[in-house]
C-alpha cells in the first residue's frame, strides 16, 4: 500500500500548497489517532486499487474544480482540470517518477494532488504520517457552534515542506468521526487560521469519506466539497460510488 509519507499539512492550493516533506523520526501516537483512522476503514484499505473523486473549492474570487483517480499500490495519479490560463488539462503520472515529469506536473498537479488528498483523506495522514506529532487533548469546546469534542491535534516539523509547523486541530466526536477542525498555518503565508465542519459522510466501498466542508478561511466564507467519489476495489472492474 502506497502512502503519502511524512509531510507537513496543507490547505487549499489557490492558499498555498505544501509539499511533502522526508519523512522523519516515528512519532508515538495515542490510541485514539489509531481509533479514528480505524473509523475511516483503516483496516480495508489495502483493498483499495483506486479511489476517484473531485475537489471543488469556492472562496470570495475563487471556484475551482478538479479530478483525480488515485492508484495507491501502484501510487499512480490521473488528473484532469484546467491550467491558470483556463485551458483543459490532462495528466498521468507515478509519483515515483515525479522528477520526470513535466514542469507543470511538478509545480502544479502534484501539489494539487497532495493538498487535495489530505482533504479527501486526513483522517489516515494523521495516523500514517511519521514525522507528525499527535496529541490527545480531552474534551474542548467546538469551534463553531454549541458541544464539545475531544480535541486531536496533529502537528507538523518546523522542517521541510513551503510552511512548516502546520497543526490540524480535530474535533472528534463519541462515534470517532471529525466533526469540525481547525487549522493554523505554520508560517506567513495566508489563510493563517481555517475553521471548517466536517459533514456529509458517505461510505465509498469500506472506507468512510467526509464529502462536505463549510467555515472561514481568516474569517471569509469557505467551502470546500468532494463530488463523484467512488473506489475500486481488488480484482474488480467496477466503480463503487459513495452514497
Amino acid at each position: 500500500m502506497a502512502k503519502l509519507g511524512g509531510s507537513t499539512a496543507i490547505l487549499v492550493l489557490v492558499f498555498g500548497v505544501l509539499i511533502l516533506a522526508a519523512a522523519s523520526s516515528a512519532q508515538t501516537v495515542p490510541p485514539i489517532a489509531e481509533q479514528i483512522a480505524k473509523t475511516y476503514g483503516l483496516d480495508s484499505f489495502g483493498q483499495i486499487d483506486a479511489i476517484r473523486y473531485t475537489f471543488n473549492a469556492q472562496f470570495p474570487g475563487v471556484n475551482l474544480s478538479r479530478s483525480w483517480v488515485w492508484q495507491p499500490k501502484a501510487d499512480q495519479v490521473s488528473y484532469e482540470g484546467k491550467d491558470k490560463d483556463g485551458e483543459a488539462v490532462k495528466a498521468t503520472y507515478v509519483r515515483s517518477q515525479l522528477n520526470s515529469q513535466p514542469a507543470n506536473v511538478q509545480d502544479d498537479i502534484d501539489p494539487g494532488f497532495v493538498n487535495d488528498n489530505y482533504w479527501l483523506l486526513f483522517p489516515f495522514h494523521a495516523y500514517w504520517d511519521s514525522s507528525a506529532t499527535v496529541t490527545d487533548h480531552g474534551m474542548h469546546k467546538l469551534p463553531l457552534g454549541n458541544g464539545s469534542a475531544e480535541l486531536v491535534a496533529v502537528k507538523y516539523p518546523l522542517e521541510g515542506g513551503y510552511t512548516p509547523g502546520d497543526t490540524w486541530e480535530l474535533y472528534v466526536g463519541k462515534d470517532k468521526r471529525v466533526e469540525q477542525f481547525v487549522y493554523h498555518r505554520g508560517g506567513p503565508k495566508k489563510p493563517s487560521v481555517v475553521i471548517a465542519t466536517w459533514a456529509g459522510y458517505k461510505k465509498a466501498g469500506p472506507l468512510l469519506i467526509s464529502t462536505e466542508h463549510r467555515g472561514t478561511a481568516d474569517g471569509k466564507p469557505l467551502h470546500i466539497f468532494l463530488s463523484d467519489v467512488s473506489v475500486k476495489l481488488t480484482g474488480s472492474d467496477t466503480w463503487m460510488k459513495a452514497e
